[in-house]
C-alpha cells in the first residue's frame, strides 16, 4: 500500500492560487505579498496541515539529514538517567556516519508528540523518527502510520503496530532475576516497576508474576513508579515497612535501585544481608554504589546504534522486520547474596 503524499510547498501555492515563491515571502515575513494573500496562504497552509521547513530545503535540492526523537519525561529525570544517555550516545555514533543530526525535543503527553512528528514530517523538517517508550494500544501507532512517517520503534513488536521495531526480550530477562534469586533462597520476592500502561513494564511486570507462580512462590509485591529516585526511595520504603518485608528486591531501572540501597542504609537494613537489591541496565551508577550493584545488564549503546542503522534501513526502503538486540543477561556484584536464614 502506498503511503500518503507529503504536503509540500507546491501543495499550499496551489491551494491559496499564488506561487511557491510567494508561500516562501509570506512564511519569512517578506515584502512582496500584501496582507490579505498572505492571510489566504496561511490559512491553505493550516488547512492542509503544512510547516515551512526550518532549514528551507523544501525549496532546495539538498537532502533532510535530521533525525527526529521526542521523549515524553521530565526534562529533570532525562538528565539523571543513564539509559537514555546511552541510548542517544549510540544513535549519534552512527548519525555521525552519515553526517545526519538528531533533532530532540522532550514533550508533556503522546497527543503533543503525535503533533510534533507530524509537523516535523510535513515540514520535511525530518527524515524519519525514533519512537520510543510505547503503551498498550498505544495512540501514536495509527495515527503516525496514516502519515506515511518513515520510523523505527523501540519496543516489543506486540506494542509498535506495522512500524519495524528494534526490541529486547523483556519477559526472560524479568524471569531470570526472578529465578536467580529464587536460587539464592528468596521467598519473598517485589518489584519495583515503572508507570502502568508502560509497554516493557507491563511486560516485565508479567513475566515477573508468572515466574513466581512457576516456582511456587508466594505473589511478590508489585509497584508501580515514573522511574526516578524519589519514586523508587518511597516504594522501596513501603516494602521495608511492610509486615511480610521482602529479602529481595528487583528494580526496573539503576537510578531507582540506587535510591533503594541508600533507603536501606537509613532505615538500618544491611544490603546484601537483610534484603538484595536487583537492578536494570547495569549503568556506571551500579558499580560506583557500595555495595555494588547486581544488574540486568545489556549493552544500551549497541542498541541505540542498532536502531540508528535499522532506521536508515527503513529510509532507504531496504528494511521492513523487526530486529531482536541481545537479551539482557545476570551481572551478580554485591549487592545480592543467600536469603537470611528468617525468610
Amino acid at each position: 500500500m502506498n503511503s500518503p503524499a507529503r504536503i509540500t510547498i507546491k501543495d499550499v501555492a496551489a491551494r491559496a492560487g499564488v506561487s511557491k515563491g510567494a508561500v516562501s515571502l509570506a512564511f519569512n515575513q517578506k515584502p512582496g505579498v500584501s496582507d490579505a494573500t498572505r492571510q489566504r496562504i496561511f490559512e491553505a497552509a493550516k488547512e492542509l496541515g503544512w510547516a515551512p521547513n526550518l532549514t528551507a530545503r523544501s525549496l532546495s535540492s539538498q537532502r533532510v539529514d535530521i533525525i527526529g526523537l521526542a521523549l515524553c519525561r521530565p526534562a529533570r529525570l532525562l538528565g539523571l538517567e543513564p539509559f537514555y544517555m546511552d541510548f542517544i550516545s549510540g544513535i549519534e555514533s552512527v548519525l555521525a556516519d552519515r553526517s545526519y543530526s538528531l533533532l530532540l525535543r522532550l514533550v508533556r503527553d503522546l497527543d503533543e508528540e503525535t503533533e510534533l512528528y507530524k509537523s516535523w514530517w510535513r515540514s520535511q523538517t525530518i527524515a524519519g523518527a525514533i519512537l520510543v517508550d510505547f503503551h498498550e494500544d498505544d495512540p501514536r501507532v495509527p495515527s503516525l502510520q496514516s502519515i506515511g512517517l518513515p520510523a523505527v520503534a523501540v519496543g516489543h513488536p506486540s506494542l509498535t503496530g506495522s512500524f519495524p521495531a528494534v526490541w529486547t526480550d523483556d519477559a526472560t530477562a524479568a524471569a531470570e532475576a526472578v529465578r536467580y534469586l529464587a536460587a539464592l533462597g528468596h521467598r519473598r520476592i517485589a518489584r519495583v516497576g515503572g508507570p502502568v500502561g508502560l509497554g516493557h513494564s507491563a511486560i516485565r511486570a508479567t513475566a515477573f508474576a508468572a515466574t513466581m507462580r512457576d516456582l511456587g512462590l508466594e505473589e511478590g509485591r508489585q509497584i508501580a513508579t515514573g522511574f526516578d529516585g524519589s519514586e523508587g526511595a518511597r516504594a522501596t520504603r513501603s516494602l521495608l515497612v511492610s509486615a511480610e518485608r521482602p529479602t529481595a528486591i528487583v528494580y526496573d531501572n539503576d537510578i531507582m535501585a540506587v535510591a533503594g540501597a541508600g533507603v536501606a542504609a537509613e532505615m538500618g537494613f544491611v544490603v546484601p544481608d537483610d534484603v538484595s537489591l536487583l537492578a536494570w541496565d547495569d549503568s556506571q551508577l551500579c558499580r560506583i554504589t557500595h555495595p555494588t550493584l547486581s544488574a540486568m545488564s545489556h549493552d544500551v549503546h549497541s542498541f541505540g546504534a542498532q536502531v540508528a542503522r535499522t532506521l536508515f534501513a527503513v529510509i532507504g526502503g531496504q528494511h521492513t522486520g523487526s530486529v531482536q538486540v541481545p537479551t539482557p543477561s545476570l551481572t551478580p556484584r554485591g549487592s545480592t547474596a543467600q536469603a537470611p536464614a528468617r525468610s
